[in-house]
């Protein structure tokens, strides 16, 4: 079945329970962002309860990071397992997952589980190409040969595909995404690596200060992103879209965000500012623009993407961008 439209106000956020009730269905793949909007709305997943759920039995999450809160928010809800798995249109099929077909594995929150069969994958200092002990976060990259199923180059054009994704770690495919390995081998994607903010020559990962913000229970979801700045070269600031029928001052709940990331990760992140925002722009696929929020921030007079789901929320959002104070 394909489910079109959005995941709430269809008429409300029970709409996956009630096509999954009605159709009997055992599988629902589908991205990270289409959860964390219904939890924003429904946060005590009271309309789950509503519909029949019996034959619902896995639930995939894909295109994005699957956030650890979202995780478990959907794993206690619907007693099923819950499966993060990452890939990439240049790839076709998943890098790592947890093989439900095969022998299912624990899982943990925040990471993919382990490469799947077919798959050498390293994570890699992004300086030398050396592999980074267990814990370090790196360039995630593939071994050559790639698996059959990977795109073999890019039509017409051999010499670009080699330039964008051979050649900056010679022998090895570059994702483009960082992240990094435990000592069991689970991989953790924690974000593309344009996305890694290099504050006074500490590399932070947007990823994990995301994590940070979402464990605070007004937040609905939360995105991260570095500006410049004249003193350090980039800082990061947050900003955080709350639950449905959450209360709170802003400039409490800012202070909070603030307090929690310098207990968490701490001062070297040197978070300031958490925004409370309505909305966050995304492409139609569910994906935060941070790119573009990132331009607009640093004075570019960025475009509104094609893909954008929403224009209204990036013009919203521009002043605020913009206000470095």
């Amino acid at each position: 079945m394909l489910y079109e439209g959005k995941p709430v106000g269809t008429p409300d956020a029970g709409a996956f329970w009630r096509v999954i009730a009605e159709h009997r269905v055992k599988t629902l793949f589908t991205a990270p962002t289409a959860f964390r909007a219904i939890k924003k709305e429904d946060p005590a997943g009271d309309l789950a309860r509503k519909y029949d759920l019996s034959a619902f039995r896995y639930l995939f999450m894909a295109g994005e990071r699957l956030d650890p809160e979202t995780y478990r928010w959907a794993r206690d809800l619907l007693g099923i397992p819950v499966i993060d798995h990452w890939w990439q249109t240049e790839t076709g099929w998943p890098i790592a997952a947890d093989l439900m077909g095969l022998d299912p594995m624990a899982t943990k929150p925040g990471s993919p589980t382990v490469p799947v069969p077919g798959y050498d994958v390293h994570v890699v200092d992004p300086a030398t190409g050396a592999d980074v002990p267990p814990g370090t976060t790196g360039d995630i990259v593939v071994r050559l040969p790639l698996p059959p199923g990977c795109l073999p180059t890019l039509w017409g054009d051999d010499q670009r595909f080699i330039d964008s994704y051979l050649s900056r770690h010679p022998g090895a495919y570059l994702t483009g995404d960082g992240g990094y390995q435990d000592s069991d081998g689970y991989l953790y994607v924690m974000g593309r690596t344009d996305d890694v903010i290099n504050v006074a020559g500490h590399r932070l990962s947007t990823g994990e200060m995301e994590e940070v913000l979402a464990s605070h229970p007004a937040v609905a979801e939360c995105t991260v992103i570095g500006v410049n700045d004249d003193l350090k070269g980039q800082i990061p600031r947050g900003f955080v879209v709350l639950k449905a029928g959450v209360d709170a001052d802003p400039g409490v709940l800012s202070a909070e965000l603030v307090e929690l990331m310098r207990d968490q990760i701490g001062p070297v992140a040197a978070l300031r500012r958490v925004d409370i925002i309505a909305a966050l722009p995304k492409t139609r696929s569910g994906k935060i623009l941070r790119k573009t929020m990132r331009g607009i921030a640093d004075g570019n007079d960025e475009p509104v993407p094609p893909t954008i789901e929403d224009a209204s929320t990036l013009e919203a959002l521009r002043p605020l961008l913009r206000d470095s104070s």
